[in-house]
């Protein structure tokens, strides 16, 4: 009996799956560092000025956030991971809970399903957030967190709050991203 025409299935993942998914990854990585504006952008010493008033301020930080809110992660879990050196096991245990944050939540391209059911993607951002805080804390590096996560606080507040927003650029309309009280500063 011959199989011609048939579509040949087999329930074992051989290599070429296992090359799929680290190409998926890859490509998962690289379409999320995609949303990573310009360094160069983001660090304009031209475009850095006091703001005018409370409201204006608050006004940049909302639209600075928001287009450098990749930039400004990068920036938080850089000083998170410079405090962590000197805590050899909670940089380890840094290191396991992103490997986790990527397996689990940033690289999967289908729901996630535990014993036959569809595990919600905002369950899935709860529990990873509680683990890795609670793992965090369990290595007796608590302040250090805290305070490293306090400074990359302040560090992305002080600079959405100087940055003007006049000269930042939405790809997708082709126009300027704000005009407001701040794009007259």
């Amino acid at each position: 009996m011959t199989n011609y025409g048939t579509i040949p299935t087999s329930s074992t993942a051989g290599p070429s799956a296992s090359i799929e998914y680290l190409s998926r990854a890859k490509e998962r990585i690289k379409e999320g560092l995609g949303a990573r504006r310009p360094w160069k952008l983001l660090f304009n010493f031209h475009s850095i000025n006091f703001p005018g008033n409370l409201s204006e301020a608050i006004t940049r930080v909302r639209t600075n956030v928001a287009y450098f809110r990749m930039n400004y992660a990068m920036i938080v879990l850089l000083i998170l991971f410079l405090s962590l050196l000197w805590h050899p096991i909670s940089l380890l245990v840094f290191v396991a809970m992103m490997a986790a944050w990527l397996f689990l939540y940033f690289l999967r391209d289908e729901p996630l399903v535990v014993f036959r059911r569809t595990i919600d993607d905002r369950v899935v951002l709860v529990v990873l957030g509680v683990l890795t805080i609670v793992f965090l804390l369990l290595t007796d590096a608590t302040t250090n967190i805290l305070v490293s996560l306090l400074i990359g606080a302040v560090v992305v507040l002080v600079h959405a709050s100087f940055r003007r927003t006049d000269d930042l650029y939405d790809e997708e309309s082709g126009e300027g991203l704000i005009s407001g009280p701040s794009s007259s500063s």
